[in-house]
């Protein structure tokens, strides 16, 4: 029997991202399902890179998250959590994080988006994919679907967003964002909607902001595809403040994501900021969580209890 059996693997999934220039065109084939893009839409995307200095930080980012939240882990049970990255669109994937917990023997398999709003196009894939990948070897899988409202989270975007409105005028509208995702979900009933709400909700409540008048939900970075999207989108929305007489700024909280990378370092900081900037708006967006004590620090006692009890793999 593997010595690994009584420790749990924690199965942490994420996007990916390229590491490397050379990286973006099989990066961009895996995003489209194997379809090359064309030579304008791979140099766009190579353009947007290089507006935030040639590549994203996203990996060395996501690889200090693992690093937080595996001594998070340490420091709650001692000796009986690894955290190992499984990617959606870069190397290792999901399927090959599950196959190398498979073969070092883990009784046992904790997985985690990172990532806080459910949807079943989103997280539910990231879910379905491991759920697959660990069936032909027996082990259980346990996940944390969805930490929206997990209160270190909303702390942190309150605490922040406080701080920089307090630096803003008065006619500042706050706008939180999140990826968009294909509109049919809606006719799915999928909660992604709702959950983004909830926490746009919390953390409106959390400083006293009055609903709507001040704040408002809005999505961004919509794939480039014939579909529609969620909307409106943020750009649509900086459009429509710039026309406003009695708004002079904004300030996004994306919250749908937890760490810099290009949908917050160029979508927003570059291109919604410079949209702003040219409307005589005033343009600030709160900090992503990346690898924050106190949100990491949540995250594993969540993964603590969606664990099995100890007992169990003995």
């Amino acid at each position: 029997m593997s010595a690994n059996t009584s420790r749990v693997a924690v199965l942490l999934m994420a996007y990916g991202t390229p590491r490397t220039p050379e990286e973006i065109e099989p990066y961009y084939i895996d995003i489209r399902r194997g379809r090359p893009p064309t030579p304008e839409q791979l140099a766009d995307l190579v353009r947007r890179y290089d507006a935030i200095g040639g590549i994203s930080p996203l990996n060395e980012r996501t690889e200090a998250q693992r690093l937080r939240l595996a001594n998070s882990l340490e420091e709650l049970a001692p000796g009986r959590f690894d955290v190992i990255l499984g990617f959606k669109h870069a190397a290792p994937k999901i399927e090959t994080a599950v196959t190398t917990i498979a073969d070092a023997g883990y009784g046992s398999i904790v997985c985690l988006v990172l990532a806080p709003h459910y949807s079943g196009f989103s997280v539910g894939q990231y879910l379905d994919r491991a759920r697959a990948a660990a069936e032909p070897t027996g082990i259980p899988v346990f996940v944390v679907e969805s930490w929206a409202t997990e209160p270190a989270f909303i702390d942190f975007l309150a605490n922040d967003l406080a701080a920089k409105l307090s630096a803003m005028p008065e006619s500042t509208k706050v706008v939180f964002t999140a990826h968009s995702l294909p509109r049919r979900i809606v006719q799915d009933n999928d909660p992604y909607p709702s959950e983004v709400r909830s926490t746009a909700q919390a953390v409106a409540d959390r400083i006293g902001l009055s609903p709507w008048s001040t704040w408002s939900t809005a999505w961004q970075s919509a794939g480039r595809t014939p579909e529609p999207w969620l909307g409106p989108d943020i750009l649509t929305v900086v459009d429509d403040l710039g026309a406003a007489e009695d708004s002079s700024a904004l300030i996004v909280c994306a919250c749908g994501f937890v760490a810099d990378h290009l949908e917050v370092l160029y979508d927003l900081d570059i291109e919604a900021s410079q949209r702003a900037a040219r409307l005589g708006l005033g343009f600030a967006r709160t900090a992503c969580v990346n690898d924050d004590p106190a949100v990491i620090g949540a995250l594993a006692s969540r993964v603590l209890n969606a664990a099995p009890a100890a007992t169990d793999q003995d």
